[in-house]
C-alpha cells in the first residue's frame, strides 16, 4: 500500500506542476482504475481469455528489487522511516528495524560519505513552497561494525515538506543501489589524477596541487620546495633487462619515495624516469637534507623485480618557492634546469636552482629560436642546400647532401648549427627531419638522374612514426628510393645497437641505402660496427681538416680507414678543404671527398 500511495501522490504531484486539470477517477469491469475520456475496450472472447494477463501485472515490488531501488517516507518530528517492503533486499539488511529511525540509518553510514540525507535537508538552499523542495545526496551505507569492503553506494533522491514553522517536517523519496557506478566512477577519477604504473600523482594533478602549497605558503609565511628526482640508469635498464622490469623498478622506487617522505609531502610521477616531490614547510638547507637522503635510500636499496634484486640511482634538481619560483610552471621549470646541471658529468648527484641571468638569456635565446623553427615550418621556409661528394679519384660528382637550411623572411639562410642544439632539446628536431626528407624525395622525383644523402636524427631514428611514414613515401617512389641514403651519426647508432640494427635492416627493406656520419667521433667496436650493415661511413671531419699538420690525425684516419675497407665499406671523408690533404685520403683508397674544396652547399 505504500508504495501505490507513494505512487499516486507523485503522479499528483506531477500533475499539479504540469497545471492539467485533474483527473477524475472510475474503475473498468475489471475494478482497474481508468482515466475519464479513455472508452474501455469492448468485452470479447479474446479479451475474457486474456483476462488472466490482469493477473499477472508488473509487480512494483519485484522491478524495483531488479533495479536496486527502493522507497521511504521519513517523519523527522518522530524520526521514524517507513521503507518500502523490499528496503530490506535491496539495502542487504537483515533486520529493518535496524535503520527505522534517522539516528539509526546515520549509524550506518559510511566515514568515506561526503554528507548524509539529514545534512542535505536541514541545509538546502531551496525552501518549500507547497510543493516539497528536491534533494539528492550519494552515501555509502556499512553496517557499524562492518568492514569498508562491504559499503553499499546510494543515490538518495527525493522532497522534503516544511512544517508550519517552515522548517523541515517530513521527506520521502527514492534511494538507488549504485556501488558499481560509484566504484567504476572512482577508478575513472583516480586514473585521471594517477599514475597507472607508479600509483603517485600524474603531472597534470601535481601541478593542481601545487597551487594549494603555495595558497598555505602565503598564509603561513612559509617557503616549500620542488624536487625533481631523474632515475640515471633507466636506458641500460630498459635495454638490459627489457620494459617490463624496467616498469617494476619505476613502481618500486615511487613506493620507496612515499615511504621517506613526510604524509603532507606530494609524490608525483613527472615524466617517463622522472619523478617530483613537493615538500612542505621546507627551506634550502631542509631541501638539501631530504635530497641527499633520497639519493642515499635510493642508492643502497635494490628494488625486487623479475630480473631479481635491481639497482638504481638518482640524480636531483631543487628549488625553493615561493621565492625562485611564484607559479607552479616556472617553479618546474627551474627545477629542471636544476636537473639538467645536475645531469652534466662531474657535476654533483643534486644541485639547487639560483638564479643564473646568463642562463635565463640562454632561455629566452632559445625561446626566439624554437619560436622561429615553428614559423619556417609552418611557413614552408625550411629549405635544402646541396653539396656535392665526388669521386675521389676524378672529382666528378657523385651524389649531392641534402642539409637543411632555415630562410629567413628577408631572404637570409640561417645555418642548422645556431638551430639544431634547440630544435633537437624542444622535439622540434623529428619535424625539421621530416620536412628534409619531403624535400629530398621532392627533388629525387623531379630530377630522376640525381642522389641525395639525407641526415637523420636520434629522436627520428627511434620514432615508429618516422619509419611508417618513410615507408609510405618510398612505396610510391619506388625508383626514388633507390637513390637516396639515409645517413645517422655514430653516436646516434650506439645509443641502442639492437634499434640500429633494426632500423638498418627497415631503411634497406624501404629501397634506400644507410650511411653512419661523423664515423670515429663516438665508440663504435668493430664487433658493433660488423653488426651494423651500413653501405658506407663518414669519416669526421674534425680529424681529416687538420689532417696535414697533425700526425695523429693521420694515424687515426689511416686507421678508420683500413677497418672500413676490412668491412667492405664504402668510405667518405669530409672537410676536405685542399687538394694536398684530397691527395692523402685518395692514396689510402677513400672513395668519395666532400668539402668546400670540391662545392660549397648551395640552395636552388
Amino acid at each position: 500500500m505504500q508504495l501505490r500511495y507513494i505512487a499516486l501522490r507523485a503522479g499528483a504531484a506531477a500533475q499539479a506542476e504540469s497545471g492539467a486539470p485533474p483527473r477524475r477517477r472510475t474503475e473498468t469491469q475489471s475494478g482497474l482504475p481508468l482515466e475519464l475520456g479513455i472508452a474501455p475496450a469492448p468485452v470479447t472472447a479474446e479479451s475474457k481469455s486474456n483476462s488472466a494477463a490482469s493477473d499477472a501485472a508488473p509487480d512494483p515490488r519485484r522491478i524495483l528489487d531488479s533495479i536496486g531501488e527502493t522507497v521511504y517516507d521519513w517523519d523527522l518530528h518522530s524520526d521514524r522511516i517507513s521503507w518500502g517492503p523490499n528496503a530490506a533486499t535491496v539495502l542487504g539488511v537483515a533486520n529493518i528495524d535496524a535503520i527505522c529511525t534517522g539516528r539509526l540509518f546515520a549509524e550506518w553510514l559510511s566515514n568515506d560519505s561526503e554528507s548524509s540525507r539529514y545534512q542535505a535537508i536541514a541545509r538546502a538552499a531551496s525552501a518549500d513552497d507547497g510543493e516539497g523542495a528536491p534533494f539528492q545526496i550519494r552515501y555509502g551505507l556499512v553496517p557499524p561494525d562492518g568492514a569498508r569492503e562491504a559499503t553499499v553506494w546510494i543515490e538518495d533522491t527525493g522532497r522534503w515538506f516544511a512544517g508550519p514553522d517552515r522548517r523541515p517536517a517530513r521527506a520521502h523519496g527514492l534511494v538507488r543501489v549504485i556501488t558499481e557506478r560509484y566504484k567504476l566512477e572512482r577508478q575513472h577519477a583516480f586514473e585521471s589524477r594517477f599514475d597507472a604504473l607508479s600509483g603517485a600523482l600524474n603531472r597534470a594533478a601535481l601541478i593542481e596541487q601545487t597551487a594549494h602549497f603555495y595558497a598555505q605558503s602565503a598564509r603561513r609565511k612559509q617557503p616549500f620546495a620542488a624536487l625533481l628526482l631523474g632515475v640515471e640508469n633507466l636506458f641500460a635498464l630498459n635495454r638490459t633487462h627489457g620494459y617490463d622490469v624496467a616498469d617494476q623498478a619505476i613502481a618500486a622506487l615511487a613506493k620507496c619515495l612515499r615511504d621517506h617522505c613526510r604524509e603532507r609531502d606530494l609524490v608525483a610521477r613527472y615524466a617517463g624516469g622522472k619523478f617530483a616531490e613537493v615538500l612542505e614547510n621546507c627551506d634550502r638547507s631542509e631541501m638539501i637534507a631530504a635530497a641527499e637522503r633520497f639519493i642515499e635510500v635510493v642508492s643502497v636499496t635494490p628494488f625486487d623485480t623479475g630480473a631479481g634484486p635491481t639497482p638504481m640511482s638518482l640524480r636531483v634538481g631543487g628549488v625553493v618557492a615561493p621565492r625562485h619560483g611564484r607559479a607552479a610552471h616556472l617553479l618546474f621549470q627551474h627545477a629542471e634546469e636544476a636537473l639538467d646541471q645536475a645531469r652534466l658529468p662531474g657535476a654533483p648527484r643534486f644541485v639547487a636552482y639560483e638564479p643564473s641571468l646568463a642562463r635565463e638569456d640562454g632561455r629566452l635565446r632559445a625561446q626566439e629560436i624554437a619560436d622561429e623553427i615553428v614559423a619556417a615550418l609552418d611557413d614552408d621556409r625550411i629549405v635544402i642546400a646541396l653539396q656535392p661528394l665526388v669521386h675521389a679519384a676524378s672529382g666528378v660528382p657523385a651524389f649531392h647532401e641534402a642539409l637543411m637550411r632555415l630562410r629567413r623572411p628577408d631572404g637570409a639562410l640561417v645555418p642548422p648549427a645556431t638551430l639544431l642544439p634547440t630544435a633537437e632539446k624542444t622535439g622540434l628536431i623529428r619535424r625539421i627531419d621530416q620536412r628534409v626528407l619531403e624535400l629530398a624525395l621532392k627533388k629525387l622525383v623531379e630530377q630522376p638522374a640525381i642522389h641525395l644523402a639525407v641526415n637523420i636524427s636520434g629522436p627520428s631514428l627511434q620514432d615508429p612514426d618516422f619509419f611508417a611514414r618513410l615507408r609510405e613515401v618510398l612505396s610510391a617512389n619506388a625508383q626514388a628510393a633507390g637513390r637516396l641514403t639515409i645517413e645517422f651519426t655514430e653516436t646516434c647508432a650506439m645509443e641502442d645497437v639492437e634499434a640500429t640494427t633494426g632500423a638498418i635492416a627497415m631503411i634497406k627493406q624501404f629501397g634506400a641505402k644507410v650511411a653512419m656520419d661523423d664515423f670515429g667521433a663516438g665508440y663504435t667496436s668493430f664487433k658493433n660496427l660488423r653488426r651494423f650493415d651500413f653501405d658506407l661511413v663518414k669519416i669526421d671531419g674534425a680529424f681529416v681538416q687538420n689532417l696535414v699538420a697533425s700526425v695523429d690525425d693521420r694515424f687515426f684516419v689511416r686507421t678508420l680507414v683500413d677497418l672500413a675497407r676490412h668491412l667492405g665499406l664504402q668510405v667518405v671523408a669530409e672537410w676536405v678543404e685542399d687538394e694536398e690533404t684530397a691527395k692523402i685520403l685518395r692514396d689510402w683508397g677513400v672513395d668519395y671527398l666532400q668539402g668546400d674544396f670540391f662545392g660549397a652547399a648551395t640552395v636552388a
